[in-house]
């Protein structure tokens, strides 16, 4: 692949991680990890933002700046355990994907894949 190609290939990624249906990721879950792993809607995040609940997620970044290497391509707010997580999907400058996991109170790392 020719070094005129790359930047096609990153920005082809980056949309179709982007537009990749949300149901696509939860399906290859097992239904016990559904129920221990959901997502808010916009409403319900910012009611927890507006709340204090939780941290901004501007915040929750700033605490875990050095996982975060390339694009943040989505950001998502879910229940996970008693507690909240950030799931932020990062899109590198190589092209590698990466999952990061923020707690969503304390703003400290809980995973990265």
């Amino acid at each position: 692949m020719g070094i005129a190609e790359r930047p096609s290939v990153v920005a082809l990624l980056a949309l179709a991680v982007t537009f990749a249906p949300a149901h696509a990721e939860e399906a290859a879950r097992p239904a016990h990890a559904e129920a221990a792993h959901v997502c808010l809607n916009q409403k319900e995040r910012r009611g927890l933002v507006d709340s204090g609940t939780v941290m901004r997620l501007a915040a929750a970044m700033r605490g875990v700046r050095g996982h975060l290497v390339g694009a943040l391509v989505r950001a998502r707010l879910c229940h996970r355990g008693d507690g909240f997580v950030y799931v932020l999907t990062v899109l590198a400058h190589d092209g590698k994907v990466t999952r990061v996991v923020v707690d969503a109170v304390k703003g400290t790392l809980v995973g990265e894949r």
